[in-house]
């Protein structure tokens, strides 16, 4: 008799429970595009940029503030584009309101990658910077880390038919793994396919997901390079995260 009594109370609360799914299943299709509109957001609203405008103020001075707003303002006008026009919105606005200038001038340093917070706040950087700040603004534009790739390479100065070459980055673009790179370089703000710069050589790539030589898979960790773990950690510190 226990043991009846028992699976007739289960029946009965089974029987509860899916009469409360039937009616509020209208509910919950109503309510789901709202759930997804609302996880659409938060992913796409990693950094507070009203804490990075603060900071640029409060380290940089009103300018810094200013362009901060602007960097923030680019971002959320390229998030809704298609992936064409997110990489032309970020290049075209980080070339035209970054200076190029060498981290001797601007760190007082031979080598030093900056937060995009930094080159915002200096309003000035060089190749790596560029390509740092263009990474991680296409990223919190939604742009997929595994299609963006900062790459080193050695640039023919003058053209491609120049003997003077020297080290430098850029940031390339794959619509998908085996693509041909498109190129969002410092040096011209055309974004070109890799075909058609002559006057570069890949050296090697890489981004959040590892190192690449030559090929579509990750040869290392990124962990390899210090310079990297030690930016997103400053980004980090400031409330960015990578």
């Amino acid at each position: 008799m226990r043991r009846r009594i028992t699976y007739d109370a289960i029946s009965i609360r089974y029987a509860k429970s899916r009469l409360m799914f039937r009616l509020s299943r209208p509910l919950l299709r109503a309510a789901w595009p709202l759930v997804l509109v609302g996880i659409a957001a938060c992913s796409a609203a990693a950094w507070e940029f009203g804490h990075i405008a603060a900071l640029a103020q409060q380290r940089y001075g009103a300018a810094a503030a200013r362009l901060a707003q602007e960097w923030e303002n680019a971002i959320a006008g390229a998030r809704p584009l298609p992936e064409a026009d997110k990489l032309r919105r970020i290049n075209e606005f980080i070339n035209r309101r970054i200076r190029y200038e060498n981290d001797a001038v601007v760190w007082q340093q031979e080598d030093y990658w900056a937060t995009p917070l930094e080159t915002i706040g200096k309003a000035a950087g060089d190749c790596e910077d560029f390509s740092l700040i263009k990474y991680f603004s296409l990223r919190e534009a939604g742009m997929p880390r595994e299609k963006l790739r900062m790459t080193y390479v050695r640039a023919k100065m003058g053209g491609p038919n120049s003997t003077i070459s020297q080290a430098h980055m850029v940031l390339a673009y794959y619509a998908t793994p085996d693509a041909e790179p498109l190129i969002l370089d410092s040096l011209i703000t055309d974004i070109r396919p890799a075909s058609r710069r002559p006057d570069l050589t890949p050296v090697y790539s890489f981004n959040s997901d590892g190192v690449f030589v030559g090929g579509a898979r990750a040869a290392a960790s990124v962990d390899r390079l210090s310079r990297w773990k030690d930016l997103q950690l400053r980004m980090q510190a400031d409330g960015m995260t990578p």
